[in-house]
């Protein structure tokens, strides 16, 4: 699979003369992406010296924000900021039992901030010395690596957050100097793929800048030839894997991968007093995204210690519960062939992981010969769906009771009586004569 894209080319006459090349970019391979999605849900982690302000990472940091028009500057004064590494000390912190974390809550992959907007590095680059291994930091130890070896040990894949905008770094869109830092961005990013491998999936963040900004191929195949099975999303200038809608859920999309990362608080950094979102709010994102043939990447901030805010932690072992009983309707699945109407106009733009509006009642996932219908809400006493050309053999209520199921050449009719109905997601599974994959997607109207 390869992708047109272009890249930075020196012109005759001297090396600062650059022009764009069309080249080839390859995409992951068909299988790779398979087994990421697979998974469907994993865990993000936003952590850093930032965490001892309980500031938002990053953006918090005052001061010029190269390649960003407008908006307020942070609130932390650039010297205050850039200094905190050298009380950053988290004591507390152990790998494993964040990975034991991510596996109670159902969650198949992590993905890490290795270096965030603020230019800090969580591992032992030997690029810069503004990092965790600084011997200006009292904690000195290398979290990318406690962190990516404790995945392994724990059967959680493993994902790297990298950002390539960097505030900190003086070469950083700095005119003819930026040539340099696209050196160095690329040399990090050989570390992190070279020395904490395998990696599973990798999430850039460019903020909208152009491909020309990271030369994006190049790095792209550099990437490809280390770590041929990386699975990677579509912020460094390029379509590459997969899309990732941020702080909202994804519309229905099979013919491209797609993922939404949300904050299970308000802020992707620690913040003090942050409530989690509901149970209620997050299973219905999951399930939301698996039902829209997408993942989900549910973020959580530790705090500067390195303990995960215990209400945050106990959140997601809510929905580790949840999957416990019915993960089978998530894992392994994908989404349709039900599709949900569209939602109302008044409700396009939803608040952080809502679901929608309107006529809107959920979906379906699917995998094998079975069809799992998730309502959400009932639109009415009785769920009308359109005809599939497969004939159910028999139905079952997942999360508890019975239901009613009619089809005829018309249709489908589904009842399940309201006690009986699950208080966040009612799943019905619906067993075929033949594989539900081969089904067309039904969109309703």
């Amino acid at each position: 699979m390869t992708r047109r894209s272009f890249c930075l080319m020196p012109l005759a006459g001297g090396a600062a003369a650059l022009r764009l090349a069309p080249v080839e970019v390859p995409g992951a391979p068909r299988a790779a992406i398979e087994r990421w999605k697979d998974m469907r849900f994993g865990l993000f982690i936003h952590w850093g010296p930032v965490s001892i302000v309980g500031t938002e990472i990053g953006w918090s940091r005052g001061g010029e924000r190269r390649g960003r028009q407008g908006g307020r500057p942070g609130i932390v004064p650039v010297e205050v900021y850039d200094n905190l590494y050298r009380m950053f000390n988290p004591v507390k912190f152990d790998p494993d039992e964040w990975v034991h974390l991510a596996r109670s809550a159902g969650m198949k992959y992590l993905v890490f901030t290795t270096k965030h907007h603020d230019g800090f590095c969580n591992f032992d680059s030997k690029l810069t010395d503004y990092k965790i291994t600084s011997p200006k930091c009292p904690y000195g130890r290398d979290i990318v690596r406690m962190l990516s070896d404790a995945c392994r040990r724990g059967g959680v894949a493993w994902g790297v957050y990298y950002s390539q905008p960097d505030w900190h770094h003086p070469d950083y869109l700095n005119g003819a100097n930026h040539a340099r830092y696209i050196e160095y961005l690329h040399g990090q990013v050989r570390e992190l793929l070279t020395n904490y491998g395998p990696t599973t999936v990798w999430f850039f963040d460019g903020l909208g800048r152009p491909p020309e900004d990271w030369d994006a191929p190049r790095l792209i195949r550099m990437m490809r030839e280390l770590e041929p099975n990386l699975v990677i999303n579509n912020r460094a200038g390029i379509p590459a894997d997969y899309d990732t809608p941020e702080q909202r859920l994804g519309r229905f999309q099979n013919q491209r991968p797609w993922e939404t990362c949300a904050t299970l608080g308000s802020q992707w950094a620690y913040k003090p007093d942050d409530p989690p979102k509901s149970l209620e709010t997050c299973i219905r994102a999951l399930v939301c995204c698996a039902v829209g043939d997408g993942n989900l990447l549910l973020n959580v901030g530790p705090r500067p210690d390195g303990l995960i805010e215990p209400s945050h932690a106990a959140r997601l072992r809510e929905i580790g519960v949840f999957l416990s009983k019915y993960g089978e309707s998530i894992y392994s699945t994908r989404g349709g062939p039900f599709v949900a109407p569209d939602e109302d106009k008044a409700s396009e733009k939803p608040g952080p992981l809502q679901i929608p509006g309107g006529r809107w009642w959920g979906g379906s996932t699917h995998r094998q010969n079975v069809i799992y219908l998730h309502v959400l809400r009932w639109p009415d006493d009785v769920l009308r769906l359109p005809a599939i050309p497969r004939k159910i053999v028999r139905s079952t209520v997942l999360t508890g009771g019975e239901a009613s199921v009619r089809q005829t050449a018309a249709g489908i009719e589904v009842s399940v009586p309201v006690a009986q109905r699950h208080p966040i997601d009612t799943i019905v599974r619906l067993e075929l004569d033949g594989p539900a994959g081969d089904i067309p997607v039904v969109r309703q109207t």
